[in-house]
């Protein structure tokens, strides 16, 4: 039996590349997944591609702004009285913005990054942070970038956003340690930053197959790593960066 059978998890971003990947893998290990995105149509395209790919798949949906702080926590409040717990969160939610000097930095672009990279995960951890407590193995997780510890001159937008998530996150793994604790008095929950330079989706790779793509991650590597997120112990994975391409 998988380390995910039935494990209730939801998925922020759930219709990109790496949302739909990592649905893919999570129900493929009979985890039941709840995807969300504020695109219906996008994610009802996912979910049928999740479906497709893995028969029998206990998958579903959820339309929500993840801007707007009441749906957020209405739709955690909702998946763990509906499933009874909540086992996990994976905010995959992203964007990009840059330039082509730190002069040419537009404000614009850090507003933009603020609210789709940082707003929404502040959102998403602070209404899934107690369902997550109470699970037996509850798991968040982000990706971030490594632009974030070495940021570039036209990227300071980005590496900002990164440099704050990843900076939010940890604080919530602080909070994991403190209020969650089993019988041996180590963490039950854990909060962990996935760090790569880029995805990779074999789409991608097809249309360019000349194309090295050095450093990227494979979004299908992405997701097996979140999956095996529960095949490590919480005070073991609790604020780690969990490298995905080189330092």
């Amino acid at each position: 039996m998988s380390a995910l059978t039935g494990k209730v998890v939801a998925v922020a971003g759930a219709s990109g590349p790496a949302g739909q990947a990592v649905m893919r893998r999570l129900a493929a290990d009979g985890a039941t997944v709840i995807g969300a995105d504020i695109d219906p149509q996008r994610l009802d395209a996912a979910l049928d591609s999740v479906r497709t790919a893995v028969p029998g798949a206990k998958v579903s949906g959820q339309v929500i702004d993840l801007l707007d702080p009441q749906e957020v926590h209405d739709w955690a409040d909702h998946l763990e009285a509906e499933h009874g717990h909540v086992d996990g969160v994976f905010h995959l939610v992203g964007g990009w913005r840059g330039s082509k000097t730190f002069f040419d930095t537009r404000i614009d672009d850090w507003d933009f990054l603020h609210d789709t990279v940082v707003r929404t995960l502040q959102h998403t951890s602070l209404a899934f942070q107690p369902a997550l407590v109470r699970s037996e193995s509850g798991r968040y997780a982000i990706v971030s970038a490594s632009s974030a510890h070495k940021p570039t001159a036209g990227g300071a937008a980005y590496a900002a956003a990164k440099a704050a998530s990843e900076a939010w996150t940890l604080s919530m793994a602080d909070s994991f340690k403190k209020e969650t604790t089993s019988e041996d008095g180590e963490p039950t929950a854990a909060a962990a930053i996935l760090v790569i330079k880029a995805l990779v989706t074999p789409e991608m790779r097809t249309e360019k197959p000349e194309a090295k793509f050095a450093g990227f991650t494979d979004t299908a590597d992405l997701a097996d790593t979140l999956a095996g997120l529960w095949d490590r112990p919480a005070a073991e994975l609790n604020g780690q960066h969990l490298w995905l391409t080189a330092r």
